[in-house]
């Protein structure tokens, strides 16, 4: 009973071999597959010619030669672009004069009178500023006597020098003494001249206390106060003398002061066109030019300053207020 069911588990021996066939076909696609990526990955002088479905180039137009010149294109001419009101860039900028003068004084002196205020319109040549004098004043009294003494002491040896020629010729007196004379002429000659040069360096100083206005132009600022120290320069410090009176400008002579992004240079030249719109009056244009192009730019800002100047500038333009810009194409 038990042989019997041991019989009936009993694998054949003919059933124990796998059939080789499906490993075979496997191995064999494996090998096909690979001549095939084989093939295709080989370089071949064909794949250097590249057919774009999109774009026929039609070459009896340009008459080429060769082949090689059919694969010659032209690069287009970059040209900025223009916008409808003929600007092919817009900034902004700010307004400011072409020159701004700060009077000061040549010498330290005290205040003594200021005529202007800030906002005024002076004109060329007008006094605006009168320091104190009395010391330069006292001093040319003095200088005036010493003058009156020098000249009569250069009278008196003339007359002396005459009256020896006259004992010389007599000879009553001898050479030496006319030689004598001579010299002491001379050097009263010197001394009246001397104190005359001092003289004109005194007036000199008293017209350097009159301070004049070297332009037709507006008093942008009042620097100074009547009875304040005033000196040419400053020695360091917050509580030393101011070093200049009153800053001026020409309210005809204005610009607009750009920085320009370097990005924007090539659209800009000297003499080029420009129209001018303030950001308070927008509806205030102003016709201008290119007038300054700096040689350095900023290394920090990746900027270059351009100055634009405004023809015929009013009172609408005010200085350091915003301006708008646009530079036109030829």
């Amino acid at each position: 009973m038990k042989s019997s069911k041991l019989e009936s588990l009993r694998i054949d021996a003919s059933a124990r071999e796998r059939s080789q066939l499906p490993l075979g076909l496997i191995l064999l696609v494996v090998a096909l597959m690979t001549a095939i990526a084989i093939y295709f990955a080989y370089p071949r002088e064909s794949d250097a010619e590249r057919t774009v479905a999109s774009k026929k180039i039609d070459t009896s137009k340009n008459n080429l030669s060769s082949a090689t010149n059919t694969n010659v294109t032209s690069l287009p001419t970059l040209t900025p672009k223009t916008t409808a009101n003929g600007a092919i860039l817009t900034v902004s900028g700010y307004i400011v004069n072409r020159e701004r003068i700060e009077l000061s004084p040549r010498f330290m002196g005290v205040v003594k009178w200021i005529g202007v205020k800030k906002g005024d319109a002076v004109t060329n040549n007008q006094v605006v500023v009168l320091l104190d004098d009395r010391e330069y004043q006292a001093r040319k009294t003095e200088i005036e006597g010493r003058l009156l003494v020098t000249k009569a002491n250069l009278e008196k040896s003339m007359l002396n020098y005459a009256r020896i020629q006259k004992l010389v010729g007599a000879n009553v007196e001898t050479q030496q003494q006319l030689d004598d004379w001579r010299l002491t002429v001379q050097a009263a000659e010197a001394t009246v001249k001397e104190t005359q040069g001092q003289l004109e360096l005194i007036k000199t100083y008293l017209d350097w206390t009159v301070i004049r206005s070297p332009i037709n132009g507006v008093i942008l600022e009042k620097l100074v106060d009547p009875n304040e120290l005033v000196a040419p320069q400053s020695f360091g410090g917050t509580r030393g003398p101011s070093t200049a009176l009153i800053a001026l400008a020409d309210p005809t002579d204005m610009q607009v002061e750009i920085d320009l992004n370097e990005a924007d240079v090539a659209k800009v030249k000297l003499g080029q066109k420009c129209r001018i719109a303030p950001e308070a009056y927008p509806d205030k244009v102003y016709e201008g030019f290119v007038a300054e192009k700096a040689p350095e730019a900023s290394r920090q800002n990746g900027t270059l300053q351009i100055k634009v100047q405004i023809k015929s500038p009013d009172s609408y333009l005010t200085p350091e207020l915003s301006a708008k810009v646009d530079f036109l194409a030829d």
